[in-house]
């Protein structure tokens, strides 16, 4: 596609200051919209209460599926190439990084579509079910206490992500005590 001369391309910080707008917009129209309608608040009435078409709405969920599948894939590929212990740990910390960098989208999104919507609830879904197969493939070799299942490792490692949110340098700290706790062997 050719631009025109008055089709100029706009700075990159231009556009990330316009998808911060559209967020807050977003959220602030869900939040008015189902407090008027409830959670069958219908998805276009929050669009065109935030001023922004559907289609804002349909990407920013896009991308949220997307990189929830691009995280659970490393994930998926810790399970392949890594020792068991290593590869629950590498997982810990690509999930809390995954949470810390995407709270912002998650937020807005839930607040836009609910908690119960079909989107949030499936990739939260695919988060623990890759929580549970690595959690799984750890406890079966031994390294990972048995008496912990994955929605106590995902409740954990959320702890740690909002806990460090105006103290990020303290995160890799406490997922290494957060892990130390889990392992069935101290040494």
């Amino acid at each position: 596609m050719t631009r025109t001369s008055d089709q100029a391309p706009r700075p990159a910080e231009q556009l990330r200051a316009d998808a911060r707008q559209n967020h807050a917009r977003l959220i602030n129209a869900a939040t008015a919209a189902f407090a008027e309608k409830g959670a069958d608040a219908p998805l276009e009435d929050i669009a065109r209460r935030a001023g922004v078409g559907i289609g804002t709405l349909y990407r920013q969920a896009a991308v949220f599926r997307s990189q929830v599948g691009a995280v659970c894939g490393e994930g998926d590929a810790l399970i392949e190439t890594a020792p068991p212990g290593q590869a629950f740990a590498g997982w810990i910390r690509a999930l809390a990084g995954y949470l810390v960098t995407k709270r912002g989208l998650s937020h807005a999104l839930i607040e836009a579509v609910g908690k119960e919507s079909e989107l949030i609830s499936s990739c939260w879904a695919a988060m623990r079910q890759t929580t549970e197969r690595l959690l799984a493939n750890a406890q079966q070799a031994g390294v990972i206490r048995p008496d912990v299942d994955a929605t106590d490792v995902m409740r954990l490692v959320h702890g740690v992500t909002v806990s460090t949110e105006k103290a990020p340098e303290r995160a890799d700290m406490l997922l290494s005590v957060l892990l130390d706790g889990l392992q069935t062997t101290r040494g």
